[in-house]
């Protein structure tokens, strides 16, 4: 019996893919792509969506309510989970997938279509917030459809294989809104691009109307598609659940299996992947000081070098299994994170380094005057001087040591013993610090030292640019060894009757809370300590943890018939 099991999964797995499965992989990737391409495009763009719709507020807080309607997308993901989980195992995986293109791909189009804040008031902001919200309920049904989807149409051996195309989409719709971007700011150039000026339509408008046709090109190709085997065999025998919700979530061995899938693959899986890609971003442009086009350039190189990782890995699940591959992304990326970003800092801004060595930055004061100023969310003001200095340092990629000093003496803040004024706001003590950073040694911006290039070929003749590209890509392989078999591991996680709801809630808690929060929670984490590095222990002790319970708890399942699973017992 398992002789015959065996050389039937072999003939599987060795058999070329049919036209009918490359047609399913086509449209289910090409339609989660453009989802992504929308769900990113706002990330990409936010600072200039912070000056559009929230400009009745200094730059500083229009920036945190642009970062926080970013956001916005991520927490409501799991919730867009439930609710389109529940529809896919009750009406099917095709319908629910068209529903979620719909409403992201009208969303993204109506945001290029909303007045600013300047032509019709606070309407503005909340009209975006809600149509934030309304993607991030898109893309929280969408994915699971896409996985489950292709999955169901994979033969046996394969399945991890065939997934990660699902999986390169999320790259994919990155770097699609990347290139868009950087095309439209070459050719209108910054103005043109931010206002308009010199154009009929503002540029950064336009990556969000073009979504209207990529949306009529996925939904027509998606129309063309059947339903999956397993949900018609299910349909058909008369087994499907008639309560979905109750049922995934209600009964305590599907519970422990979501909670096992949640912390033992998908919450390290999360936040590898956005340290890989998000992080590493924001680490070059707001630590390192590297412009905006520089910056995406180095990020657009990796990403295309290392996406074939995620069908390579894919692949390799398929014969080692899932565990092997995903667990030993998270313990590389958690042993190797402190060197890698050590060495980035390195080679994108070599005199930042050689600052972090020989500068010595005291924040001197009563500790009773010091508060904490954690603030993951960036909604907190900040009035006493001690958290005033320590936020503008940090926000300023300073690195600090907080000194004791004995009750009720004033606070001062030193660069190599020398006194510096201290502003009574964060931006104004930014100014102050950043004038006297520089005559012990720190980068200002635009400095020399700090890679950068004018153009997207002109990074593969500088050799900094190389370099950082090299360990930027290292990054990208991590994230595509714990992306790339996620999808067929969640999916064979749970029976037909519940897998949609199922695998798409641990998967968006982990994507949407602990990736999605994690540049904001790992920038505070740095602003607390003064450490610039500080906030990569973020995502090192929660992929450690993954590495330990999947170790421990999460079974192997590259060889489970998902089509005859009925769960844990």
């Amino acid at each position: 019996m398992a002789t015959a099991a065996t050389t039937a999964r072999s003939a599987a797995a060795s058999r070329p893919m049919t036209r009918e499965e490359r047609k399913v992989i086509l449209a289910s990737s090409l339609g989660t792509v453009f989802e992504w391409y929308d769900f990113y495009l706002y990330g990409s763009l936010a600072t200039i969506i912070g000056a559009q719709f929230f400009s009745a507020f200094d730059v500083t807080t229009r920036n945190v309510f642009a970062l926080l309607a970013f956001a916005a997308g991520f927490l409501v993901r799991p919730f867009g989970a439930i609710v389109f989980g529940r529809i896919g195992d009750l009406v099917g995986r095709k319908y629910t997938f068209l529903v979620t293109i719909l409403i992201m791909g009208c969303s993204t189009f109506l945001v290029g279509l909303l007045p600013s804040y300047s032509q019709i008031g606070w309407v503005a902001p909340v009209i975006l917030i809600a149509l934030r919200m309304l993607q991030g309920l898109a893309l929280g049904g969408e994915y699971g459809g896409a996985a489950v989807y292709v999955a169901e149409h994979a033969p046996v051996g394969r399945r991890g294989f065939y997934t990660s195309f699902i999986q390169i989409t999320a790259t994919f719709g990155l770097l699609l809104s990347l290139v868009v971007i950087l095309l439209l700011r070459t050719w209108m150039g910054e103005k043109g691009f931010q206002t308009g000026e010199g154009f009929a339509i503002a540029g950064w408008r336009i990556p969000f109307l073009l979504s209207v046709v990529l949306l009529g090109i996925s939904v027509w190709i998606r129309m063309q598609m059947q339903e999956s085997p397993a949900f018609k065999k299910m349909k058909e025998e008369g087994t499907q659940s008639k309560a979905p919700l109750k049922e995934a979530f209600g009964q305590w061995r599907n519970v422990k299996m979501v909670l096992i899938a949640l912390i033992g693959l998908a919450i390290g899986q999360a936040v590898v992947w956005y340290t890989g890609q998000f992080y590493a971003l924001f680490f070059i442009q707001s630590i390192l000081k590297v412009d905006l086009l520089t910056s995406n350039v180095l990020i657009a190189w990796s990403l295309i070098i290392g996406t074939a990782g995620f069908v390579i890995f894919g692949a390799l699940s398929d014969k080692i299994g899932r565990k092997p591959v995903i667990l030993g992304g998270c313990l590389l990326a958690a042993i190797t994170y402190f060197p890698l970003f050590h060495s980035l800092t390195g080679v994108v801004s070599p005199n930042l380094e050689q600052a972090l060595e020989t500068a010595k930055v005291q924040v001197v004061a009563d500790p009773a005057s010091c508060g904490s100023v954690f603030d993951p969310v960036g909604i907190r003001s900040f009035s006493a001087p001690c958290d005033v200095a320590r936020v503008a340092l940090a926000r300023a990629a300073i690195k600090y040591e907080l000194v004791p000093a004995a009750a009720g003496t004033p606070m001062k803040v030193t660069f190599n013993g020398k006194e510096a004024p201290v502003a009574a706001d964060v931006p104004g003590s930014i100014a102050a610090f950043t004038t006297a950073a520089a005559e012990v040694g720190y980068p200002k911006a635009g400095d020399p030292s700090i890679v950068k290039v004018g153009g997207f070929f002109e990074a593969l003749g500088n050799t900094q640019a190389l370099k950082a590209i090299g360990i930027l890509t290292i990054f990208v392989i991590y994230v595509t060894m714990v992306y790339g078999p996620i999808a067929a591991a969640l999916v064979e996680f749970f029976p037909t009757r519940i897998r949609y709801t199922a695998m798409s809630l641990p998967y968006h808690i982990a994507n949407g809370w602990f990736g999605g929060l994690l540049p904001p929670t790992a920038f505070a984490m740095v602003a607390a300590t003064g450490d610039i590095y500080y906030g990569l222990w973020y995502p090192i002790v929660i992929a450690l943890v993954t590495f330990v319970v999947g170790l421990l708890l999460v079974p192997e399942t590259k060889d489970r018939d998902i089509m005859t699973y009925e769960g844990a017992r």
